[in-house]
């Protein structure tokens, strides 16, 4: 997977971590927070799917990601539609492999509200893999436009923190 995008452990930032975790992050905008990382999978999809038609793992993670925003599965059901969707990154290249990356981190907000930014990361870095090399700067920061541009009020200027804070980590992807 390249770069370690996620906090170490322990240095989690607690504002998304869920109350009930000892964190400040309210259940309604944890809910928000996948959401939006589905959408941000979603919009590099079809990345995914025009080479690998057969395989729905990262649709189905992005759609049980939706699923548990509703409260109709589980955060293990989540989990385990995220771990399918890594698996069907690995059995990808280039912008396939970074969209069903984006997909498996979207669902994997149930679990932890900040792979939140690695669906965002990983959509990125798909449109970057499928633009010519002299164009994907650009369409980085056009698809960092667009995923800011879907972020509900509520949640906006915590996912904006935390791509200023977790910046570095993230590829510099976040400077839009």
């Amino acid at each position: 997977m390249g770069t370690m995008i996620m906090p170490a452990k322990g240095s989690r930032d607690t504002r998304l971590v869920t109350v009930r975790r000892g964190g400040s992050l309210r259940d309604d905008d944890h809910r928000l927070l996948a959401v939006w990382a589905a959408a941000c999978a979603e919009h590099v999809l079809h990345y995914f799917e025009h080479t690998h038609r057969a395989d729905d793992r990262p649709r189905r993670a992005i759609e049980l990601a939706r699923a548990w925003a509703r409260g109709e599965i589980t955060m293990t059901q989540a989990r385990a539609a995220a771990f399918a969707a890594h698996d069907a990154a690995r059995e990808a290249s280039s912008a396939a492999k970074e969209a069903a990356r984006a997909a498996g981190h979207a669902v994997s907000v149930a679990h932890m509200a900040d792979h939140e930014l690695g669906a965002a990361a990983y959509a990125i870095r798909a449109v970057r893999a499928a633009t010519h090399a002299d164009d994907r700067r650009v369409a980085g920061l056009a698809e960092c436009q667009w995923q800011r541009a879907q972020l509900p009020p509520q949640i906006r200027d915590l996912v904006i923190d935390d791509q200023r804070l977790r910046n570095s980590k993230c590829w510099s992807l976040f400077d839009c």
